[in-house]
């Protein structure tokens, strides 16, 4: 299988964010955990327009992270393995399989608790993390599969926005919605009249992230709205579509994720942190993602191929698949994402993210060690 050259380039640009993003959390989890605690954790607290530095970077920032992965499914289906049924129900029936699953085991250690609404958590893979791992597996690794994880964790984060939208939303505030909704629905028309100045759809997202922002639904959303209203064209080099993606790889993956990286992952480890263990969010999240994604995956992967609704590339088998399941359980960045929209305790939010931590630490050694062993 070819690998097309803007996909190449989010591969490789992904697989370099996921050593990033492993610095700035070893940097982070050090630095939370010494004298200096204090100080780092007020950088991140310090007020900004009325809001704090951590707020802007997760309900800022990462909006633009989304318009970057929403860019890149909608490549996916217009051109890339997502564009033919055929081709894009395997990755879509293991991402499904993959958030189901997990949720269903999270569901079974917290049902009728205080903590039930972190069934989102372990649903979401991390797309940096799981490419930069897949890539350290050296260059057998089949182009088959880098594609199938890649669209799987695409369709996994586009599971996860709906699933913040849907069920983190709070409190609703009809007219602001209306008014982003407005904004986008006006974005899709120019999109119809073949309107191709991309300074209109960016200056015209602002305002609907903002009015977003304040109706209650998570303004992240905008971000993967305003990368289907903005005109893919015929998707080539000189689309506005692939210079934005283009544009976008480099400060998302250098700047934001590493940002929030290190603003979400002060975490402080105490000395009882092995109580942490029997609680029945952190065996939801554990178990969900360790067990529960690379279970899901190859299951839901296997019925579709058996029922013959999809087929599996030659150069692929079910012991790969298994192995791009277990990367699948790198939640980390919507993970923890999820984990600040479903809890309010700071306390249950930090022992979640080290709960998230540590499942995806085991889930990446795990899918690095049975990819090694699988793909020579």
């Amino acid at each position: 299988m070819r690998l097309s050259k803007l996909f190449t380039s989010f591969f490789e640009s992904e697989k370099a964010g996921g050593l990033v993003l492993l610095l700035c959390t070893a940097f982070s989890l050090v630095i939370s955990n010494t004298s200096f605690s204090e100080s780092y954790f007020a950088i991140w607290h310090h007020p900004i327009a009325n809001h704090s530095f951590e707020h802007w970077i997760n309900d800022g920032l990462m909006a633009i992270f989304f318009l970057m992965i929403g860019l890149e499914l909608e490549r996916e289906v217009y051109k890339g393995e997502l564009s033919k049924f055929k081709d894009a129900i395997l990755p879509i029936s293991g991402a499904l399989g993959g958030m189901l699953v997990p949720a269903l085991i999270f569901l079974l250690f917290n049902f009728g608790t205080k903590t039930q609404s972190g069934i989102g958590i372990p649903m979401a893979t991390d797309i940096a993390f799981a490419l930069g791992i897949l890539s350290l597996v050296g260059k057998n690794v089949p182009n088959s599969l880098k594609v199938f994880l890649t669209a799987l964790a695409v369709i996994d984060d586009l599971g996860a926005i709906i699933v913040i939208a849907l069920f983190y939303t709070k409190t609703l505030y009809f007219v602001n919605l209306i008014i982003s909704l407005s904004i986008f629905g006006g974005l899709l028309v120019l999109n119809r009249m073949k309107v191709n100045n991309l300074w209109i759809y960016l200056i015209a997202g602002v305002f609907m992230w903002y009015f977003m922002l304040n109706s209650g639904v998570h303004a992240t959303i905008t971000g993967v709205l305003l990368a289907f209203a903005i005109p893919f064209q015929d998707g080539s080099e000189k689309s506005i579509s692939y210079k934005l993606q283009h544009f976008l790889h480099k400060p998302v993956v250098y700047f934001i994720l590493p940002l929030f990286a290190l603003c979400n992952t002060a975490i402080i480890i105490g000395a009882d942190w092995m109580q942490n263990f029997s609680e029945e969010y952190s065996l939801g999240i554990l178990f969900g993602l360790i067990i529960g994604k690379p279970l899901g995956i190859i299951v839901f992967s296997y019925l579709v191929i058996k029922v013959g609704l999809a087929k599996l590339p030659k150069e692929l088998s079910m012991k790969k698949l298994l192995g791009a399941g277990f990367l699948g359980g790198i939640g980390f960045t919507m993970s923890i994402f999820i984990s600040l929209l479903a809890f309010d305790d700071a306390e249950i939010i930090n022992n979640a993210k080290f709960m998230i931590l540590a499942a995806s630490l085991v889930s990446g050694i795990v899918g690095f060690l049975w990819l090694k062993r699988f793909c020579k």
